[in-house]
């Protein structure tokens, strides 16, 4: 068994981020610049919107965060939104999600222009992703294929069973597995919380990938020898004897499942690294106009 390092891929994608940045800022060009909007307090959006602004420092980029209360208008939101996309100095920014229920959040993520939407949320990006067009990814999607492209696991006619339908991470991810492309050229079941028998289809899978959200879901029954196991899980659950009071569990009972596998990500240290990586990735891609001429 091999364990998918997720924080040791994200610290190497960084670190060539930051290399491509040296040298624009050597040959006088203009530095990347990532934008992230963060709507209230909750914990877990604070700190990962915070450990964005650090990643930027790391690699080179420039940095804005705009913060708002809780109590934001939309159309205040919005109006910030439109700024940004008219701005010179910033190349990509992100809306922090989830956005309190007052706010429509399809229209906020629609309002943002897809030539800087590094989070890859807007229907064009999606759109050009489906049509196989050049495309801002989803930040967990686009590092999940970097860390199976680097680690070499064979994709090309293998069934992946992708279990969970997001528009964040499940959906986009099965179209991905799916595409004339390494990684890619797998037969993909996409799976979910409603799916009867789940265990009928991940028996069969040879890259199981589970991003729903419910802690242990998958357990060493339904995982068949050798298989590839990618868990994007990360629930916090108690535990009083952590200073924090929780500890982060994946989709998958790691300890038992394992044993079984070729491959297998951890949690924490797995996929979550690499989604701040990504994001880097696509802004700096965003700065190249790479994506929108």
């Amino acid at each position: 068994m091999i364990l998918l390092d997720g924080k040791k891929t994200s610290e190497t994608i960084q670190q060539e981020i930051a290399a491509e940045v040296a040298e624009i800022k050597a040959n006088g060009g203009k530095v990347p610049h990532l934008a992230a909007i963060l709507v209230g307090n909750d914990g877990g959006s604070v700190t990962y919107v915070n450990n964005k602004v650090l990643a930027c420092d790391r690699v080179g980029f420039g940095s804005t965060l705009v913060r708002y209360e809780d109590d934001v208008t939309e159309e205040e939101l919005l109006n910030k939104i439109q700024e940004l996309n008219e701005s010179e100095e910033v190349d990509g920014f992100i809306v922090q999600l989830p956005l309190p229920k007052h706010i429509n959040t399809q229209k906020v993520l629609e309002a943002v222009d897809p030539k800087k939407d590094v989070d890859g949320f807007h229907p064009a990006n999606v759109g050009r992703m489906v049509a196989g067009l050049t495309s801002f990814l989803p930040a967990t999607p686009y590092g999940i294929l970097q860390l199976i492209e680097r680690y070499g696991i064979e994709t090309n006619g293998k069934h992946c069973v992708v279990i969970g339908r997001s528009n964040i991470v499940g959906s986009p991810m099965s179209i991905l597995m799916a595409k004339a492309a390494y990684p890619g050229n797998a037969t993909v079941t996409l799976c979910h919380r409603n799916t009867v028998d789940l265990s009928y289809y991940t028996r069969q899978a040879d890259i199981i990938i589970a991003a729903v959200g419910l802690p242990g879901l998958v357990t060493a029954d339904m995982v068949k020898e050798g298989a590839v196991v990618i868990d994007v899980g990360t629930t916090r659950v108690p535990d009083a004897t952590r200073k924090s009071g929780y500890r982060l569990r994946g989709d998958v009972d790691f300890d038992n499942v394992a044993p079984k596998c070729s491959y297998i990500t951890p949690v924490p240290g797995g996929v979550g690294p690499l989604t701040i990586a990504m994001l880097l990735k696509n802004t700096l891609r965003a700065a190249r106009k790479e994506v929108y001429a």
